[in-house]
């Protein structure tokens, strides 16, 4: 099938899918008109594409992934290589998210100091000018 119809089969568009093609993600044949023909594992490898991006992995970590990939979740074989990738990852979430609420609750600090300074106004004014 072309990109197009891959595209309308996934409800991928169509500059998505050649990314993914750049990134090494999904392979493309070449037809003799220089057209993009995938087979009908394409469906199913978009869907897998996209589940886990939308597990926050990055493109980097998918293609290391996908060879362990079965089914459109999908589901991964826990290969021992595998798990050292997927627990790396997580471990960089769970430190930015650490950093993301460290900064929410200073943010909150700040908003509290500046309602409890009983300012209305902001640059203070000197009336008397």
């Amino acid at each position: 099938m072309r990109i197009g119809e891959l595209s309308r089969r996934t409800g991928v568009h169509a500059h998505q899918l050649r990314y993914y093609e750049a990134q090494g993600l999904l392979p493309a044949a070449r037809g003799a008109n220089g057209y993009r023909e995938y087979d009908d594992a394409a469906v199913l490898r978009v869907k897998q594409i996209r589940h886990l991006l939308g597990a926050g992995l990055s493109s980097e970590d998918i293609a290391y992934l996908l060879p362990c990939a079965t089914g459109e979740t999908p589901e991964l074989v826990g290969c021992p290589e595998l798990l050292a990738a997927m627990r790396s990852r997580l471990g960089r979430l769970d430190e930015r998210i650490e950093r993301l609420a460290r900064s929410r609750d200073a943010l909150a600090d700040y908003i509290d100091a500046a309602e409890r300074s009983g300012r209305q106004s902001y640059p203070p004014f000197d009336d008397a000018a």
